[in-house]
């Protein structure tokens, strides 16, 4: 309703809206009375029963449709469920539930013309001279003041007529159960992959890097041992000094992707503050979630923020990553922006192993990444 009167025509289209529903609830009426009629006429003849079951939910259907298309159009009703998914059983119920505002929508108007035909009678009576000042004043108050309640209660009408569209043409507790049960076992098969990969991808992590440079390590050691000079011995330990730093930076680096426990000590934001001091590229982060979420959802964040960064750094060539995290609309939302050429796969291995992460917390990832750049990764989960 609000985007309605941003254009400045909402007090048109509602009264408009609300007059045709009282119009297509008498249409309603009268198929909602010849289709108990014809049920009911099944008992005397069995066989005519599928025949008028189909025809009741095709013109029910179209009933539906058409109920749709005015609230959709004239009443501005966002979301509305899709009048082709629900069963006949609650197509029906929602038309014989319609007239319910038809009929209060009919008395609105009847009242309204009642106030237009006395109005007219007064307006004639002062221009006879027949009212005096003070008793046309007074009519046109209490006039202005049923004129004012007629208009609230057509507005109230019309949206009493969009819940019932909400509540009775949606899925039923069944059918809402059975697409949940099929979400929860579509997000446990894709937590596990991500989980999987994620283990692949630690494991060539350890063997095509910590593990080559711990054997060329030893091989280091060995030649120090070996050699008789002192200088040649001195350079060899201070190499093999400098290459057990980078095995610990490393070995800490997959720890984290495995459990990042500086979260035990720090929010997301410090976190995050401290592993882009390692960046290549510089980072700027705004952290603005006045109450600490769940620790799950801290870790989601925090492989999605490290593996944008990630990307920004080896395949984006970004002079410039922004992180932001916050609430909006009861959702946080987490986006990371870069400056660089763009062209990012959200169906490589590791954006999809993401994505599987934050649809498993029933949250949505995003990845926004034209040929040429920018690139935004944009992640919304629930706050609770």
């Amino acid at each position: 309703m609000a985007a309605q009167r941003r254009t400045g025509r909402w007090w048109l289209r509602l009264p408009v809206g609300v007059a045709a529903g009282t119009v297509t609830a008498a249409v309603e009426f009268v198929f909602l009375v010849v289709a108990a009629v014809a049920f009911t006429g099944c008992a005397f003849a069995p066989a005519a029963g599928r025949r008028i079951t189909g025809l009741t939910s095709r013109y029910g259907g179209w009933l539906v449709r058409v109920e749709h298309r005015r609230l959709v159009g004239l009443l501005a009703a966002a979301d509305l469920p899709a009048p082709n998914a629900v069963a006949t059983r609650r197509q029906v119920g929602y038309l014989a539930a319609r007239l319910l505002p038809g009929t209060l929508g009919l008395l609105a108007y009847a009242v309204l013309g009642v106030g237009v035909v006395l109005a007219g009678i007064v307006l004639r009576a002062a221009v006879r001279g027949e009212l005096t000042l003070l008793d046309a004043v007074s009519q046109i108050a209490v006039g202005a003041v049923l004129l004012l309640l007629n208009g609230q209660a057509i507005a109230s009408i019309a949206a009493l007529d969009v819940r019932l569209a909400r509540r009775l043409l949606g899925p039923g507790s069944r059918a809402e159960l059975t697409r949940r049960v099929h979400e929860l076992t579509t997000s446990r098969a894709g937590v596990i992959a991500a989980v999987d990969a994620e283990r692949q991808r630690i494991e060539r992590d350890l063997h095509d890097g910590l593990q080559q440079r711990l054997v060329a390590l030893g091989m280091l050691l060995g030649r120090a041992r070996r050699t008789r000079d002192t200088d040649r011995t001195r350079a060899l330990l201070l190499q093999a000094h400098e290459d057990v730093q980078r095995a610990i930076d490393e070995l800490r680096q997959v720890a984290w992707r495995v459990y990042p426990s500086a979260l035990d000590g720090g929010d997301l934001g410090e976190v995050l503050t401290i592993v882009t001091r390692g960046s290549e590229v510089p980072v700027r982060i705004r952290y603005e979630l006045p109450v600490r979420p769940q620790r799950q959802i801290e870790t989601v964040l925090y492989f999605v923020a490290c593996e944008a960064l990630t990307n920004a750094a080896k395949h984006a060539a970004a002079t410039l990553v922004a992180v932001e995290i916050g609430v909006q609309d009861g959702w946080i939302r987490m986006r990371v922006h870069d400056d660089g050429v763009g062209g990012a796969d959200p169906t490589g291995r590791g954006l999809s192993g993401l994505m599987r992460r934050v649809a498993a917390m029933d949250g949505q990832l995003t990845v926004t990444s034209p040929a040429g750049g920018p690139t935004t990764v944009l992640t919304e989960l629930p706050c609770d």
